[in-house]
């Protein structure tokens, strides 16, 4: 990535240094895209599908892979190469781009059998975009700089499948400023703001405060919209009537209207994440010594949910947590 001195667009900030100068986008995005900077995207989900079409479309070269090739081969019609292994990804890559469920997933890519640590190189960076523990980033990135000099940006996002189809996430990062700044051209036909939030885990913190917000928000959502059926209002009128007001939000919007009609087949986003986020709040708060008593209750009646069977489903399911009750 050392290879352009390409800048951020406009809608980018950065906490420290001070920004840098800016420079128009598109032609930012042109010259960089003219480079033989080549990418890995690794991660085919909900998210890195939609993502990874958005930089293709920018004229990036892009590789990808997933442990399910069959979720990858649609890329091919936008411009992507399938790589044929983790490794051969690796390989031919400067930027490695990951987007994957948790934790662990990240983990054994870096360090699991054919991963990142083994056949990285010095010079590389790589760029995760998953929601995973802070700590254990921390310890990953230290680890991975120190073995192979590899730097670490850790660039969790927020806006779900519109935002990455869109091109309009919100990017919280984590890691060194002069690093993530050899990225933002890279990342601005993803997202509409990237904030730097401070060193390595930084970011992770702030997608863990992103999601505690939302996660409670949803289900707020559920109970006020099975309160308003069970009062005989029209549910599906509700995000209508507060949209501009102090209690709308994306959220209300979006997946209001799903739960009123009980439109649950499409899957934009899956409860066992915002479980997955939830558990990750109060383990922090837990080592911080913060009181999260909202995240922790909002913690148990997802899992509540998500042990009835809709842990692979979309968290508008949730008002179904209060249409059973007698």
């Amino acid at each position: 990535m050392r290879r352009t001195q390409a800048e951020p667009r406009s809608s980018t900030t950065s906490r420290s240094p001070p920004q840098p100068a800016r420079s128009n986008y598109s032609q930012s995005l042109q010259e960089i895209a003219m480079t033989s900077i080549q990418i890995g995207f690794i991660g085919m989900g909900l998210m890195g599908v939609p993502m990874s079409k958005r930089l293709l479309q920018a004229g990036f070269p892009l590789q990808v892979w997933n442990r399910s090739t069959d979720k990858a081969a649609p890329l091919q019609a936008f411009g992507a190469q399938i790589a044929a292994s983790l490794e051969q990804l690796i390989h031919s890559s400067d930027l490695l781009m990951i987007c994957v469920t948790d934790t662990a997933a990240v983990e054994q890519i870096v360090f699991g059998p054919g991963g990142v640590a083994e056949h990285g190189r010095s010079g590389q960076i790589l760029v995760d975009f998953s929601s995973i523990d802070p700590a254990t980033t921390r310890d990953m990135a230290a680890r991975l700089k120190a073995d192979k000099g590899i730097d670490w940006i850790d660039a969790p996002v927020s806006g779900g499948v519109a935002g990455a189809e869109q091109g309009s996430l919100a990017i919280m990062a984590g890691g060194d400023a002069a690093v993530l700044e050899q990225v933002l051209p890279v990342l601005a036909p993803l997202s509409q703001r990237v904030t730097h939030m401070g060193p390595v885990g930084a970011g992770q913190v702030t997608k863990i405060c992103n999601q505690m917000l939302v996660s409670c928000n949803v289900l707020v959502m559920a109970e006020v919209m099975a309160l308003a059926e069970r009062a005989g209002v029209d549910a599906a009128q509700i995000p209508t009537a507060l949209k501009g007001g102090f209690a709308d939000s994306i959220p209300l919007q979006l997946t209001g209207p799903r739960m009123a009609n009980r439109e649950f087949d499409e899957i934009k986003w899956h409860v066992r994440t915002l479980l997955k986020d939830l558990d990750m709040a109060n383990t922090l708060a837990k080592a911080m010594g913060s009181a999260v008593p909202m995240a922790g209750l909002g913690a148990e009646l997802m899992r509540q949910h998500g042990s009835k069977g809709y842990l692979e489903q979309d968290p508008c399911t949730l008002v179904n947590l209060y249409r059973n009750e007698v």
